[in-house]
């Protein structure tokens, strides 16, 4: 599983115009998973994502995780993380899991999340989804469960 994880001063996704998640302060994932994946790489990003260090303490140094601050999370599925752009000008998204084993992971990850005591804003699996944030800092880190 990829994760791309961004600090937010607030986001929200919507489909067809419909607002479907929104958080103020806290993370912002878009998840992808690929056809290895399993549920120990579901619970590893579940365990590492919410306690990253990423927030400012009183110093301004990054001492507080997601879960000290009680921050939320807005979690949004992405098959295109898994895009191959190596060859060509348009992305190979073979690596990408097929839509019902990724729907299974991203929901068992947003679970698993939520048991760390984050509440979780996700946007809807398969849908053309616009997705809005401020991020802070900017903070952008990426995560392969793959690569520990």
């Amino acid at each position: 599983m990829k994760a791309v994880v961004q600090r937010a001063v607030n986001a929200s996704v919507t489909v067809e115009e419909e607002s479907v998640g929104a958080i103020d302060s806290g993370l912002v994932v878009l998840l992808g998973v690929t056809h290895e994946d399993t549920e120990e790489d579901a619970r590893y990003l579940a365990k590492k994502i919410p306690y990253l260090r990423i927030f400012e303490d009183e110093e301004g140094k990054m001492n507080h995780s997601l879960v000290d601050l009680g921050g939320h999370m807005l979690s949004i599925s992405q098959f295109t993380l898994y895009g191959d752009c190596r060859k060509g000008r348009r992305p190979n998204f073979m690596q990408a899991a097929k839509p019902d084993v990724a729907e299974d992971l991203y929901k068992t990850f947003n679970h698993m999340v939520e048991d760390e005591g984050v509440k979780v804003e996700t946007g809807e699996f398969g849908a053309m989804m616009n997705v809005q944030l401020t991020n802070a800092g900017p903070v952008t880190l990426i995560i392969d469960s793959k690569e520990r």
